[in-house]
């Protein structure tokens, strides 16, 4: 190991929960150091138009909000860093240091640690999917689906955030195309009624994706019956996959404490993990909101229980 260091405080991560973190730990005179991961500036990045973030009345490109509050988080002092921590080594004293492991080589101790990985959506694996990406892809109706506001689109899944997603989005768009890979929903029976009575929602069970249509923005997509094989092409603006998300914790597994999905589990209302001076942030630690606003909030949270934490 090379380039040892003691800090007061690290953040793992660089979305808005991260960010945020380090604009008050940084005011904070914490002296942040924030490593970005492999994804610099997390899920917003792939995002095109961002209307809901507070502070842009004309809306903002997502990769264009992450680099203002990256550079926000610089202006006070924050160290952002090209990196990824592969291994984390924690002690369960009050008061302990903990040792991060950064591409599999620089070893850094630090006094509080703020985890900010995010979750990872996941997609159907399709290269055409890939391709269009924020081009009428989504992984997020609350987020995006104003812009497909009196239009037909596709949303695919079958649990409860499939059924809520598609009722948001029945209520905004002219049609809802809901494709279930298996003969019925796995989602409450609840949110099977809601949807089952929803006039602008079509089902198609047995159903899967095949193919995202378009060069350039969604232009359709190709279902396949996979019971059958029958094919059909249905034109649509957008695709919305609700087939869940992965947290992005596998380096913490058998550490931090986690529920059955591999979140972590946080102390009532505030950050503090079952270690002392860790922290989480945003949807690592989220699963009900997963939006940028909510993750920045936790992110604001994670710090000031650092800092605490750090003036005992």
């Amino acid at each position: 190991m090379s380039n040892k260091e003691v800090l007061k405080t690290v953040i793992i991560g660089s979305g808005p929960a991260g960010y945020m973190a380090a604009i008050y730990a940084a005011r904070a005179d914490m002296k942040p150091v924030l490593y970005t991961g492999l994804e610099i500036g997390g899920q917003l990045t792939t995002t095109t138009e961002v209307d809901n973030f507070p502070g842009y009345p004309q809306g903002v490109q997502g990769p264009a909000l992450m680099e203002d509050l990256k550079k926000q988080a610089e202006r006070f002092g924050t160290e952002v860093r090209i990196g990824m921590v592969t291994k984390v080594i924690l002690s369960k004293e009050e008061k302990g240091v903990h040792k991060i492991i950064v591409d599999d080589a620089n070893e850094i101790e630090t006094q509080t640690i703020i985890i900010s990985t995010g979750a990872t959506a996941k997609y159907l694996g399709l290269p055409s999917e890939e391709r269009l990406k924020g081009s009428g892809v989504s992984a997020c109706a609350v987020c995006d689906g104003f812009f497909y506001k009196g239009q037909e689109v596709v949303i695919v899944g079958g649990g409860d955030t499939a059924a809520e997603e598609a009722t948001y989005l029945a209520k905004i768009c002219k049609k809802v195309h809901m494709c279930v890979r298996k003969e019925s929903m796995r989602a409450s029976k609840a949110m099977q009624h809601r949807v089952e009575n929803t006039e602008n929602i079509q089902m198609y069970y047995n159903t899967e994706v095949e193919e995202v249509l378009g060069e350039h923005v969604v232009e359709g997509v190709r279902i396949v019956n996979n019971q059958t094989n029958e094919k059909k092409e249905i034109d649509v603006t957008g695709l919305f996959v609700a087939i869940g998300h992965t947290p992005n914790t596998k380096i913490f597994q058998g550490i931090i404490d986690m529920d059955t999905e591999g979140y972590i589990i946080t102390k009532g209302k505030k950050t503090h993990t079952n270690i002392p001076g860790v922290f989480a942030a945003g949807d690592v630690q989220d699963k009900e909101y997963r939006q940028a606003v909510t993750a920045a909030g936790t992110g604001c949270m994670a710090a000031l229980d650092a800092e605490r934490y750090l003036a005992k």
